[in-house]
């Protein structure tokens, strides 16, 4: 079971998401009950189908998110998964150190 300042910045976290996903105009909806590990399978199979059925939104969606296009370039492309795969490390990434910020200098929003 994580610590009670994890389980925070986790449901941040997960806020976080659906933040960005809804600015983006992304339908997301997470299971109530996700874990970690499941939020990551969750976040590849989405970024999946938008990188291969609504790429437009795909690049949308990491606009809003920032993730670096610096470090996307550096991507190997082997197939669509493991892309999918990488970007969705980049992206929990940076949401995470959204929230990280975010509590760290007291924003709450």
């Amino acid at each position: 079971m994580l610590k009670s300042k994890e389980e925070n910045l986790f449901v941040n976290l997960l806020k976080q998401l659906e933040k960005d996903f809804h600015l983006a105009n992304i339908s997301f909806k997470l299971p109530d009950d996700i874990s970690p590990e499941n939020l990551a399978v969750f976040v590849k199979e989405k970024l999946y189908v938008l990188l291969m059925e609504r790429f437009d939104e795909y690049l949308n969606l990491l606009y809003v998110i920032d993730v670096s296009e610096n470090v996307l370039k550096k991507i190997e492309v082997v197939d669509a998964v493991d892309v999918a795969e990488k970007v969705s490390f980049l992206v929990l990434k940076r949401e995470y150190d959204k929230v990280h910020l975010k509590r760290k200098y007291g924003r709450n929003s």
